[in-house]
């Protein structure tokens, strides 16, 4: 398997976990997304650990639909710290197989690489119930569209530069707003950050 994580302790301590495993050899390591796109394309890795935020340039969601658009691509889990919908919904989009949280117990990270490996999902708890509330009321629930938008009001961009970052008219974003608004139940700006926030739709 391919590791993927910015941070060299982190790397340490995945490897240092699934290493100890019967079967299971951790082949190379990447610092970088760009690094792990190129790395998961020479056709010894089975399945890439991934992790979804890296220093600039591409972030796990980009590097998985770059891996996995290949053929006979590697399987890609994502092991990460975010459970927000804008973090899990790009990475499942991209093409992951699963997705786990660096919370989760040393035996359940290796049971999700093996999972992954034979091409099955494994999905942290909390992600699987967020998945199931928005089959279950998908009027409730924003589009990916819609958590991109309010993401960056929460970073405190105007409509205009969220307009301008995204590629959409003033008017668009606007009209994004109000269906956020409509569907959260709240009239303001700063209610509907605090509205996703606390959902979890969106992370802060």
């Amino acid at each position: 398997m391919l590791l993927a994580d910015d941070h060299p302790v982190v790397r340490a301590g995945l490897r240092a976990v699934l290493e100890t495993e019967p079967g299971l050899v951790v082949v190379a390591e990447a610092a970088t997304a760009e690094e792990a796109v190129e790395r998961a394309a020479l056709g010894d890795i089975d399945v890439v650990v991934m992790d979804l935020q890296f220093k600039g340039g591409m972030n796990g969601a980009q590097a998985t639909a770059a891996i996995t658009a290949r053929r006979d691509a590697p399987r890609v889990l994502i092991v990460t710290t975010y459970a927000t919908d804008a973090d899990t919904l790009p990475a499942i989009e991209a093409g992951a197989t699963g997705y786990l949280l660096k919370d989760a117990p040393p035996e359940e990270l290796a049971a999700a690489v093996r999972t992954a490996a034979a091409g099955r999902t494994t999905l942290a708890s909390s992600v699987a119930d967020r998945l199931m509330h928005r089959l279950r009321t998908p009027g409730a629930t924003l589009t990916r569209r819609e958590t991109e938008v309010l993401a960056l009001v929460a970073e405190g961009l105007s409509n205009q530069a969220v307009s301008a970052r995204l590629h959409l008219t003033e008017g668009t974003v606007k009209s994004h707003l109000a269906r956020v608004y409509a569907k959260l139940g709240v009239t303001s700006r700063t209610a509907a950050v605090a509205a996703a926030t606390d959902l979890g739709l969106i992370r802060r």
